[in-house]
């Protein structure tokens, strides 16, 4: 072991890793050193226990990839086995240790790949960000615990199941199996609740590994992103909420997005002047494209607080740094005023505008359908919006503010899937036809 020594939080997860529990999570918030702990008790039972296998799986192959093998490992193997070379297998990517143990990574989108690495058996599983793992591929992970191998003592190594995450809502089954104690599926309360362990962990408690910076952004984000990145807690879920964390984690995109079909800057205002508009609401611009494999991608959040010739300016920016196909707005305040608007700031705009007929709640849930079948994703990470998504039911928007981010992502999604979407009513006034091409990916910035 190199020059290195643990926090006061990760003394006691070691003693947690070396108890009885078989299933041990790591919650808690961002940057807490909870999949550094998981990791090197994986390396030291490999090193342990020769010709073992081990496992680490995430819901996408390509963020293992850059979150562990890019990220955790390098570090790692550095500051714990500095004399120590390891050479990563790139083409099945597993890591081979001496005396044979191998550590292989995947991602559960990856059928064939899943499929490759559940054929054989391991001592070690490891979940990393379970917030995004539904809980029938953990299971199903589960029955390949199953590597019975003897350490260098001669003595059986326990089969041991780990899981990291910052956690999302109560609704999710790592809450109901590691804080409930409850079965998830028979809802039922588990018949060995001992051998569930868990530890939450949080950024202050490994505060001497980071920047003051670092801690004083997490505590300025809003306070469902606060819960859960700095104070590491589990969200109450809100009755028949439409919009939940696992959701949008499942099927958040950081990678290269595809070829975008369309794109559209979504416009909800809110009535503010130009001179006095500090007690309005802010107006909602968010920007979304349409990808060569058909699902929504929410490209930028762009919501401002400003008078219509500042806004407009926001929303005519967007339509050109995106080469978008037109901008949609909506025209309960002030009716042909934001064409007007869009028209003045950038003639002859390709504009759609639409008239909310229906309750917001009503226009969130097909949204929240497409959202959950991973037809709409989000590209990157939108707090503000979240926030507000979240607080969407099936018995009204709970939220404290006006959800002006939330409406415009609505306007955007439903331009891009009329089909699925259609409201009620409808004005349409297109300036010019647009045709439909093929758009880099890469012509815009995500706001991540």
């Amino acid at each position: 072991m190199g020059d290195f020594h643990l926090t006061t939080k990760q003394i006691e997860a070691r003693e947690i890793l070396a108890g009885p529990a078989t299933h041990i999570m790591f919650g808690g918030g961002t940057r807490s050193g909870k999949t550094f702990m998981l990791m090197l008790a994986i390396i030291t039972r490999a090193l342990r226990a020769p010709g073992s296998k081990h496992t680490v799986l995430r819901f996408r192959f390509n963020h293992v990839k850059q979150s562990i093998i890019y990220g955790t490992l390098p570090q790692l193997m550095k500051l714990c086995f500095p004399n120590d070379k390891w050479d990563m297998n790139k083409s099945d990517w597993f890591l081979p240790l001496p005396g044979g143990s191998e550590i292989w990574f995947g991602g559960l989108d990856d059928k064939q790949r899943t499929e490759k690495i559940l054929g054989n058996e391991f001592c070690t599983i490891f979940l990393n960000e379970c917030s995004q793992i539904p809980y029938s591929s953990r299971n199903i992970a589960m029955t390949r615990l199953a590597q019975r191998v003897a350490d260098k003592e001669g003595k059986l190594l326990p089969l041991r199941m780990y899981y990291d995450e910052n956690p999302p809502d109560k609704g999710h089954w790592t809450y109901k199996l590691f804080k409930a104690k409850q079965d998830p599926d028979s809802k039922g309360m588990l018949q060995d609740p001992d051998n569930y362990a868990y530890l939450q962990m949080n950024p202050k408690d490994n505060e001497e590994n980071l920047s003051p910076e670092f801690i004083s952004t997490l505590e300025s984000l809003p306070p469902r992103m606060r819960k859960r990145f700095l104070e590491g807690e589990f969200r109450e879920l809100a009755p028949n909420a439409l919009f939940i964390d696992e959701t949008m984690d499942k099927w958040r995109c950081l990678d290269e997005l595809p070829d975008l079909l369309r794109i559209v800057v979504a416009v909800d205002p809110s009535g503010a002047g130009d001179e006095d508009n500090a007690e309005n609401d802010e107006i909602g611009i968010v920007v979304a494209g349409l990808g060569m494999d058909g699902n929504g991608y929410i490209l930028e959040d762009l919501t401002c607080k400003t008078g219509p010739r500042g806004w407009g300016k926001v929303a005519t920016d967007a339509f050109d740094r995106h080469a978008a196909d037109r901008i949609v707005g909506e025209e309960n305040y002030g009716g042909a005023m934001v064409r007007a608007n869009i028209q003045a700031c950038r003639p002859r705009t390709p504009y759609r505008s639409v008239h909310a007929s229906r309750g917001k709640w009503v226009r969130a849930e097909p949204i929240a359908t497409l959202m959950e079948t991973g037809k709409v994703r989000l590209a990157g990470y939108f707090r503000e919006l979240e926030e507000e998504l979240t607080a969407f039911t099936t018995n009204g928007y709970n939220g404290e503010q006006s959800p002006n981010r939330a409406d415009a992502m609505i306007w955007a999604i439903s331009d891009l899937f009329p089909e699925l979407t259609k409201p009620e009513k409808e004005m349409v006034a297109i300036a010019a036809p647009q045709p439909i091409y093929r758009r880099s990916a890469n012509s815009w910035m995500r706001n991540l």
